[in-house]
């Protein structure tokens, strides 16, 4: 996939301040990369976390709150979803 993005004013300055001999980056391909490599890995961090917090809540409600289900219960109920 070949992306065009423009940027100007501070923007582009802050992105020239990144790249070359004077930034961590050789070119703004590899910067941009970088943004979106890390964007994902937050992103999937978000969802961890997420995850993390309901089943720390789900671990933390009663025993008695908890019903045994089988697979086909499991089955039944979402073939009725699918309506």
């Amino acid at each position: 996939m070949t992306l065009n993005v423009r940027v100007s004013g501070a923007l582009s300055e802050f992105v020239a301040a990144n790249v070359g001999d004077s930034g961590n980056y050789e070119n703004v391909s590899e910067y941009v990369r970088d943004l979106i490599r890390r964007d994902k890995e937050r992103m999937e961090a978000e969802t961890f976390e997420r995850l993390k917090a309901e089943l720390k809540q789900a671990f933390a409600a009663p025993a008695n709150s908890y019903r045994t289900v089988t697979a086909n219960d499991v089955i039944r109920r979402n073939d009725g979803r699918r309506g």
